[in-house]
């Protein structure tokens, strides 16, 4: 594992280049081989570096999924959450980070509500930043997961078919899973209803659909997304019932299909709304093997990030 990622920090899709995403695919298949051993699933690559955990925003599978990759490399692990911090008390983002930092943090691995907020970040600080999620704007490692699982189950990225269906507007996931796909040569449509896509979004390389079957009939791979209600500051659609009526995948549905298409979500999943559970839970769906390549995906960022600066300093390579 020689080789090196062209960036210091993993902070949106748009900075990797093709040859970095292809590099951490093949690392994360060398890691998921490690993740499959029925014991010694640690490897003592990042041992002696210290990564910080920063969750500004609730999270259940990001912030296990890293903390476990981070634990899997033999890393020290620091967890930090906004609303038992003096954040509360007012302090600010930088000040927060650079008080972490003082304490001689070398990774800090970030989730946080404002669009930006590491970018912001990495013009202030040397350690390695990993974007976790920014508002609605990027989520990377989840693209990536994504993209390791349609390859995995279908070979290639390349000229595939992928449907992206639901909350585009305030999906962070919506936006990686754009730049990822594209980048690596597949087809991507979005699918819902016109108030929950973006205006002129086709301008990143994608087609637009209103008409769910249409779309399922045409795709590979469909991409399904939950409602994000937290996030609406007005009503989008009449009702989340309406909303399954026109755009929840059922079972019925996908049978109704000339063919078999491949069923992922990125999760939490509002089973009966835009997903039923006998689709989520059925052969076609590999939601739970994106689960399982997040750790993979996300031992491979940490070790390609942070790995170079352990090699380095040990002299070793």
């Amino acid at each position: 594992m020689g080789q090196q990622l062209s960036v210091q920090h993993l902070l949106g899709i748009q900075q990797l280049t093709k040859a970095d995403i292809k590099l951490i695919f093949k690392t994360t298949a060398q890691f998921k081989e490690i993740l499959k051993r029925p014991l010694l699933r640690k490897v003592p690559t990042l041992r002696g570096v210290t990564i910080a955990n920063l969750f500004f925003e609730n999270s259940t599978r990001t912030r296990i999924s890293f903390e476990l990759a981070e634990k899997r490399l033999s890393a020290d692990v620091v967890n930090f959450s906004a609303s038992a911090s003096s954040v509360k008390k007012g302090e600010t983002l930088l000040d927060t980070v650079n008080n972490i930092l003082a304490m001689k943090v070398d990774m800090i691995v970030m989730r946080h509500p404002s669009p930006g907020a590491h970018v912001f970040l990495s013009n202030h600080i040397n350690a390695n930043i990993i974007n976790a999620g920014d508002g609605t704007h990027e989520h990377p490692t989840q693209a990536l997961l994504d993209a390791f699982s349609i390859e995995e189950k279908l070979g290639s990225l390349k000229g595939k078919k992928v449907a992206i269906i639901g909350d585009i507007m305030h999906s962070r996931v919506a936006l990686s899973n754009i730049f990822c796909l594209t980048k690596m040569g597949a087809e991507v449509t979005l699918c819902g209803p016109p108030t929950l896509i973006p205006k002129y979004i086709e301008k990143l390389g994608v087609k637009v659909s209103y008409h769910l079957k249409e779309t399922l009939q045409w795709c590979d791979v469909a991409n399904v997304l939950r409602i994000q209600l937290e996030r609406q500051d007005v009503k989008y659609f009449p009702s989340l019932r309406e909303y399954a009526l026109s755009y929840g995948i059922n079972k019925g549905l996908l049978d109704g299909l000339d063919k078999e298409i491949v069923i992922m979500h990125p999760g939490p999943i509002n089973r009966g709304v835009e997903i039923n559970s006998d689709v989520a839970d059925s052969d076609q769906s590999i939601i739970l093997d994106q689960v399982q390549n997040g750790v993979a995906v996300r031992m491979a960022v940490l070790f390609l990030l942070a790995g170079q600066n352990v090699v380095a300093e040990v002299g070793v390579g």
